[in-house]
């Protein structure tokens, strides 16, 4: 059964930081693509970063210069380290694994097999 479990979340001010982690169980973690969505309450989930099985990393242009994606294959956890964060980026942010997918799959929740219960990021000014 294949488990992704997010941390990390929490309040924080304008320009601060945070960072997420999303351990994994149940999968090959080495062989999947894995990635952060985020979504606000009235809005559509919308792809933050993902990081493929080779390393390789994309990010929403909203994001870039800001975000890291990143995996450490011996904890089986994928991190996202947020910085110079914007109220505008307050949402329930979501760890989600699949098979092989294309860096366009950022774009695509749909696409992914297997999503965490998210964890909260408040921004505040």
């Amino acid at each position: 059964q294949v488990k992704l479990e997010e941390s990390g979340g929490g309040s924080v001010q304008a320009g601060g930081s945070l960072r997420l982690s999303c351990a994994a169980s149940g999968i090959y973690f080495s062989g999947v693509c894995m990635g952060w969505f985020r979504q606000d309450s009235d809005k559509e989930r919308e792809g933050v970063a993902i990081i493929a099985s080779d390393g390789s990393a994309t990010y929403a242009d909203s994001v870039k210069g800001r975000f890291a994606i990143s995996k450490d294959h011996a904890q089986n956890t994928v991190y996202l380290q947020m910085t110079s964060l914007k109220p505008e980026d307050t949402a329930m942010y979501y760890c989600a694994a699949a098979v092989a997918l294309p860096h366009w799959a950022l774009k695509v929740p749909n696409a992914w097999q297997y999503w965490g219960q998210g964890t909260q990021v408040t921004v505040y000014t």
